[in-house]
């Protein structure tokens, strides 16, 4: 589930309501679970996916499903090749470090003494870029970046789209994802090295590792390995949007295969790149990056999935989605990679990980599958569930399955999964309805992304009842709150796509915000709401309010 302040994010990562289990699931139970959950979620004739689940070295499923050229009809397999967007965030991470261990470099050197004509370079350290506190400007959001986006350009001229953009924050003061510091760090590494950022990795990591599908995504020789990228143009498979493969750069531009990228995990984690001390900076948050809802080292993201600490990044790029996730604990491995981009059809990496994950570690998430439920136990439901802070629930019975409308927001599909245990339609997101000792409904439990104590509503009112009418705003007016939003502890951005406001926190997937007045908006699945002030004039701030948090976001200039 996606999110927004770090209210929100901990949705993700509090502790599991359903504890692990004892032990470790067999490995032909994982291969199952792996191949059956490949099978629901990718088409064999459409864009697909490679996945590889391993605990230590041990492979436990390594599969694929879908094609990599949907006008040949050629299969995707688990070898085959992908652009991995900014998973390679983490490979320019462990680089920069290297370049530390050696003396070439120090953390906390200012930009200027690599970049000398670089604005406010004296002010940004390299530490600040690792952990995009830099407060430097992604240049991807700049309104006339997608003008040239096919355009081959070198590290200077990419670097000249956004070099006299004022900074969103003071260096070290807040955190704000760029991948406009990550190409920063690449120019280091060409500085400092006299090698292009890509070939130094080559050298350093992938030929001595043996990760022979992995390189730079605009070379010939790595180019013509990849499969066909795809994205979705409303319901239709349409072929990726164009885009040189200089431009991501060192933030984005590589490309490889599951089994490589388990490769560099295990040489990661296991201390074959870095020593502990760089390893424990890269894995370790600090300072403006550690706070809740961040959890950003250099290159990784720290999260928590069913109460295991887990080390992660994704990617999204034109025609692919990655996913590369570590648990150091139990040492777990999961890797996903997408051959669509999914601005416009399902999102699938980032749960399929969190499935896997969740299995491996045996304590698996429930499957959408409906078990038959008596209309007469969905009637019992229905009614109004005030949950405290202004959020109400109405649950109503409609064409024989329930749905759950948080204020104004839309009317949501409940699946039964078991005796009044419902699941949301992102398939994690559950609502459990608590009885009294008559056996009477009086209250229900939202848990958002299925995890956690989940937070109690109390039946306020029983029966059927009409559904609120909701709004729908122009075009016009939701371009008003289009922009970016941060404060010393998060940044979000705010985009209008078509008719649909979406709002996002870098590195994870976008969301719907749904129109409950001019000014406010629901965010059902992870139980929030989000206003924008002030009602007139230009936009100042967003307020983002769950579970009795609240939190302001100022609009950056």
């Amino acid at each position: 589930m996606p999110s927004l302040i770090p209210a929100i994010v901990s949705a993700l990562s509090i502790l599991a309501c359903v504890p692990p289990g004892a032990g470790d699931p067999p490995e032909e139970t994982t291969a199952h679970y792996a191949d059956e959950l490949l099978r629901r979620t990718y088409s064999a004739d459409g864009p697909g996916a490679a996945v590889l689940v391993a605990r230590g070295d041990t492979i436990l499923f390594r599969g694929a499903r879908g094609e990599g050229d949907i006008q040949s009809h050629s299969q995707l397999h688990p070898n085959s090749v992908f652009r991995i967007g900014s998973v390679t965030k983490q490979f320019t991470a462990a680089a920069v470090l290297t370049l530390v261990e050696d003396g070439r470099v120090g953390l906390d050197d200012p930009l200027s003494r690599y970049l000398s004509d670089y604005p406010n370079g004296d002010q940004i350290t390299l530490r600040h870029l690792l952990n995009h506190t830099a407060g430097v400007r992604n240049f991807n959001n700049l309104p006339e970046y997608i003008d040239g986006i096919e355009r081959d350009l070198t590290t200077s001229e990419i670097i000249s789209l956004f070099r006299d953009e004022s900074l969103v924050f003071l260096p070290g003061e807040s955190w704000a994802y760029s991948n406009s510091g990550y190409v920063l760090l690449g120019a280091v590494i060409e500085s400092v090295t006299g090698l292009a950022w890509h070939e130094y990795m080559a050298q350093r990591f992938f030929r001595p590792l043996g990760m022979s599908h992995t390189g730079y995504g605009h070379d010939p020789q790595f180019a013509a390995l990849q499969v066909r990228g795809y994205r979705y143009d409303e319901d239709t498979v349409a072929p990726m949007l164009p885009m040189s493969m200089t431009q991501p750069h060192a933030a984005g531009a590589l490309v490889s295969n599951v089994d490589d990228l388990l490769i560099w995990t295990r040489a990661l984690h296991e201390g074959r790149i870095l020593r502990s001390q760089s390893y424990q900076m890269m894995a370790v948050p600090e300072g403006a990056a550690a706070v809740e809802g961040v959890r950003y080292g250099f290159g990784l993201y720290e999260i928590s999935i069913r109460q295991q600490r887990a080390l992660r990044h994704g990617g999204r790029i034109f025609g692919f989605i990655a996913s590369l996730t570590y648990l150091p604990g139990p040492d777990i491995t999961v890797v996903v990679l997408e051959n669509d981009d999914a601005h416009n059809g399902p999102e699938q990496a980032d749960a399929l990980t969190r499935r896997l994950v969740a299995h491996a570690l045996d304590a698996p998430y429930p499957m959408p599958d409906a078990i038959p439920t008596e209309v007469a136990s969905l009637e019992a439901a229905q009614g109004v569930y005030d949950f405290g802070d202004g959020v109400v629930r109405t649950i109503r019975l409609e064409a024989g399955r329930l749905t759950a409308q948080r204020n104004v927001g839309p009317r949501l599909q409940l699946t039964p999964i078991a005796a009044d245990d419902f699941l949301y339609e992102d398939g994690f997101t559950r609502l459990q309805f608590d009885r009294d000792t008559t056996g009477a409904i009086v209250a229900a439990r939202f848990f958002a992304s299925g995890d956690g104590e989940g937070v109690s509503g109390v039946r306020i009112s029983t029966g059927a009842t009409p559904p609120p009418t909701g709004l729908e705003l122009p075009s016009a007016v939701m371009e008003r709150f289009v922009g970016i939003y941060a404060n010393s502890e998060l940044s979000v951005s705010v985009t209008l796509e078509g008719e649909t406001l979406l709002a996002q926190i870098a590195g994870q997937p976008s969301f719907r915000l749904l129109a409950a007045s001019p000014t406010l908006f629901d965010v059902e699945e992870a139980g929030a709401s989000v206003e924008f002030v002030p009602a007139s004039g230009p936009v100042l701030e967003m307020v983002i309010r769950q579970n009795g948090r609240e939190t302001v976001l100022a609009r950056t200039p």
